[in-house]
């Protein structure tokens, strides 16, 4: 049996609710039936995928033993512009980075600065390493504004300073990077 009105076929909204209250089967068109096998089978491989990539992560050692959590800032200077970079740095972004490190937050920073020269696409001009705590602490929110007022009450001049220093960047990019255990057995 077919659920239909006496008008004809319901509209696609009502149809359902219809034959379940009639007890009929509905009449589909064949692309409704097949979008429904489309939706259903990619359901259930993403229900079925979800569980498996959320253990997968779990278990990753950074994120379940709390482990250190390792990010790598690399700088890409305009030609000319290393050593203005370099200053601004230290002036207004590196104290910033050692009061986090006396609040815990993160375990170490440093930077480094290639010896000798590289290709235009893979140059950089500094790196600096920032040790945090664990994935934890380096992904949740931190208002560094309060710290920034804290420690540079002239705001205006600090501002205006951070803008130059990105203003003279060709690149920014941040790497996330995992030791590798070279002593572990092969699974």
């Amino acid at each position: 049996m077919s659920c239909h009105s006496e008008r004809g076929i319901y509209p696609p909204r009502n149809l359902l609710l219809a034959c379940a209250l009639t007890g009929h089967q509905p009449i589909l068109r064949p692309e409704i039936v097949k979008a429904r096998r489309f939706i259903v089978k990619h359901l259930t491989l993403l229900l079925t995928l979800l569980p498996i990539s959320v253990a997968a992560f779990a278990q990753s050692p950074t994120a379940a033993s709390g482990q250190p959590f390792v990010v790598e800032y690399y700088y890409k200077t305009k030609w000319g512009h290393a050593d203005e970079f370099l200053r601004l740095f230290k002036k207004n972004h590196y104290p910033l980075l050692k009061k986090e490190v006396e609040m815990g937050r993160m375990l170490k920073v440093w930077m480094d600065q290639p010896r000798y020269h590289a290709t235009e696409d893979g140059r950089w001009d500094y790196r600096v390493t920032i040790v945090f705590q664990n994935a934890t602490v380096a992904n949740e929110p931190f208002d560094e504004a309060a710290l920034q007022k804290q420690l540079f009450p002239d705001q205006e001049t600090f501002q205006r300073e951070e803008q130059r220093r990105f203003e003279i960047l060709d690149a920014h990019w941040d790497l996330p990077v995992k030791t590798v255990d070279l002593e572990e057995k092969s699974r």
